[in-house]
């Protein structure tokens, strides 16, 4: 059961998608390379969790 729970984990994923979309507090030095990195998983974040809503929607709905 333990090993169950732990497969379960979600806080390392939301502490990612915390540190995604805020802003840099210039502690870490970054880059145009890391900062094209982090928008680009912006933006398949956000398509993906809408794309999952149409899906939901299409499911519950329709």
């Amino acid at each position: 059961m333990s090993r169950l729970k732990e497969f379960f984990k979600v806080g390392e994923v939301l502490r990612y998608f915390v540190r995604v979309f805020k802003k840099n507090d210039g502690s870490h030095p970054t880059n145009f390379n890391l900062r094209m990195m982090h928008g680009i998983n912006r933006i398949s974040i956000i398509m993906f969790l809408f794309c999952m809503l149409v899906i939901f929607l299409r499911k519950c709905v329709f």
